[in-house]
This record gives structure tokens, sequence and C-alpha cells, in this order.
């Protein structure tokens, strides 16, 4: 069996879905019998992806246009034939949302969640519109969808009638690199982002569907008990209400609310060791890396019921229902003050949980659906 993965993600986005298709790709390569291959092809008009992403797979770059055309001419005109470019090969996998033009061979393709559809005030508007147009009809062609979550599973079955039947839930993992760091390295994050006392941490783009807003409004309530809150990630679309929301707090608890843009290399396990609590208030998540990082490198971890949270964070973390400030500050203000005893076991409880996901694990289940089609 020859397979071919869309390798563009991995090219072009550093996290989210581009982890997700080089994370894949380094999974399969070593689950494959010998009489099966792996082809990643990708668009590199300006020649800057490195020549051998994952060596041991074959990899094929089409350079006479820039990838960014190139997915205008599959959404809009559908040609040319993805397998005219890629090559030949009996699965192809579209990793992100949309699948494009094959004339011969199987196709699969990834939809990571529903969110466009099921809450589309926190998606932006171009490209909710392109992914309520196009993943649709990549589901009716395709002939099996694979989702990070049966959660994801069960919506895209409900919300897009044509996939019943042909969806297959294929966890994603995290990395092994999250693990308790030791007291030298949680020493030295706390030196460089000037973080004295305990503290409530999130990790996530700076968007609408995180709630973060609400994540102040709680934290506030806690403050007087002596944590900071520490929020990181990047901005992302329609932020800035949100930090009008950070600044407000900056000046209402001064030196005690910390916006961390870029998690100095190397140091986010650190980080996540050494927070008190990690807070997830989310809207929806189709997975949730962060959470799970933060249950690997030893932190309780308070979350919303929001999307797949619950399936994949398991018994582990602390999960609250809806959305008020109080219901949230005394649940964390619980966590915060177990006995050691009880906070030893639900840390090791979280730590049992992250190991569960693997991308090893992911590779072999995405691997068994290719086997089903060739």
């Amino acid at each position: 069996m020859k397979i071919c993965l869309d390798y563009q993600p991995a090219v072009a986005q550093g996290a989210g879905i581009g982890r997700y298709t080089r994370m894949l790709a380094r999974g399969l390569l070593p689950a494959l019998a010998p009489e099966e291959s792996l082809r990643l092809f990708f668009c590199d008009f300006r020649r800057k992806a490195p020549p051998d992403p994952v060596p041991g797979a074959e990899a094929r770059a089409f350079r006479l246009l820039p990838g960014a055309l190139m997915q205008k001419l599959w959404t809009r005109v559908g040609a040319p034939a993805f397998d005219r470019l890629s090559g030949p090969a009996d699965v192809f996998h579209f990793t992100n949302f949309v699948a494009r033009p094959v004339r011969r061979g199987r196709v699969v393709v990834s939809v990571h969640d529903m969110s466009f559809e099921r809450f589309p005030e926190f998606a932006e508007a171009r490209n909710r519109a392109y992914l309520h147009a196009n993943v649709a009809r990549s589901v009716a062609r395709a002939d099996a969808v694979v989702t990070d979550s049966e959660f994801s599973r069960r919506e895209i079955e409900e919300l897009l009638p044509e996939a019943r039947g042909k969806v297959r839930a294929t966890a994603l993992g995290i990395s092994p690199d999250f693990r308790p760091a030791p007291p030298e390295r949680v020493a030295q994050v706390r030196a460089a982002l000037g973080l004295g006392r305990p503290f409530l941490l999130d990790v996530g783009t700076v968007e609408p569907r995180k709630n973060l807003p609400f994540l102040v409004d709680f934290w506030e309530k806690l403050a007087a008990e002596g944590y900071d809150l520490v929020v990181a990630g990047a901005p992302g679309w329609r932020c800035e209400p949100i930090f009008a929301r950070f600044e407000e707090a900056r000046r209402r608890f001064p030196g005690r609310f910390h916006y961390v843009r870029y998690v100095p290399d190397g140091l986010l396990d650190a980080l996540y060791t050494a927070c008190s609590l990690f807070a997830i208030p989310s809207h929806y998540e189709g997975f949730g890396f962060p959470p799970l990082e933060a249950m690997a490198c030893g932190a309780p971890v308070l979350s919303s019921a929001g999307g797949s949270l619950p399936e994949v964070l398991g018994g582990a973390a602390e999960v609250v229902r809806g959305f008020d400030a109080d219901e949230w500050a005394g649940a964390a203000l619980r966590l915060l003050r177990e006995e050691p005893a009880a906070r030893a076991a639900r840390i090791a409880a979280g730590r049992a949980r992250a190991a569960s996901f693997t991308w090893e694990r992911c590779a072999r289940e995405t691997l068994a659906v290719y086997r089903s089609l060739a």
C-alpha cells in the first residue's frame, strides 16, 4: 500500500494542525509494514521547507506555484488533480479539513472539530465561510473521515449526514517531553517571568473561544488569597477586547496579572510544573493539548465542559459546567487547598491520563483506517 500525506500544514504552520501532521507522519513511518510506503507532498515555491522533513519517508515538493495559489485552484477550479502533482498512491490523507481532487485512490480527510458550525461567532468570517462551503463536500467524497475525539465524531455525524458510518476517532498525542521539570528549571522560569507568588495558568491563543475574560473574572475573586494569574499565548482573532480586559486586571491588581506572549524556548514544561492550578474555561475544544500537557507535568486541572474536554481529560480533571464566577472560584480554592495526599493522588491520576495519549497510538489507529480502505 502506498500512502500519500498532504504535508502542506506541516510546512506552513508551527502548531495546531501543522503539529498534528508532523507528528502523524513521524508516527506512521515505524508502524508501516515492509510492503507499505509513505510519501509527503507539499508546495515549496520559496524553497524554505527542509528537503527531508521525515527521514525515511519520500518527500515530494511542488515548486512551480505558491501553496496559497494551489489551494485556491483546488478549491475554486477543482484542478489540477492532486495526484497529478503528488504521484500515484493507494490512499491520500488530507489533514486540514478539506480534501483535494484525486483521480485514482482512496481519500481520507481529517475534520478536527465542528466549531465553525456549532459556534460560528467564534470563527473568523472568511475562514468560517471557507469551511462551511468545503467541509461537507469533502466529507461526502471522502472514503473515510478521521477526527480527534469521540465527541467530534458524534458532532460530525450529527451535523453532516453524509459522514455517517465513515468517521473514526483517532485520539491525538502529546510529546513525551512534557513531564515534571526539575526544581532548577522551575526556578528559572519563575525568575524569567517574574513569578514570585503561587499562580493559576492558562495556555492558548488569545481569542474569543478561549473565554479568557471569564478566566480573569473568577481569578479576581482569588487574588486576595495570594494567587497570581498567568495567561500564555499568542494574539489571535478578535483579541482587542480581551487585551482590554487584561489591562483592566493589571490596573486593579498591579503585579499580579501576567500575560506572556511567548514562553522562552524549552521552558513551557517548567511553567506547567510551576503553576498551582491549570484552568481552562474554554467554550469549545475539539481536543485540548494544553490541559493534557499540564497534567503530564504534574499540574491539577480545572476545566469547562466545552466540547471534548470532559472526554479527553476524564476523571483526572475537575470539570465545572456553566460559567458562574463564584462557582469556578470555589472549585479552584478547593483544589488549591486540598490535603497533600489528595493533591498527590489527583496529580498522579492526571499524569496517568496524559500518558495514555501518544502519537504512536494516533498513528497506529490512523494506519488501521488506511488499511481498511486499501
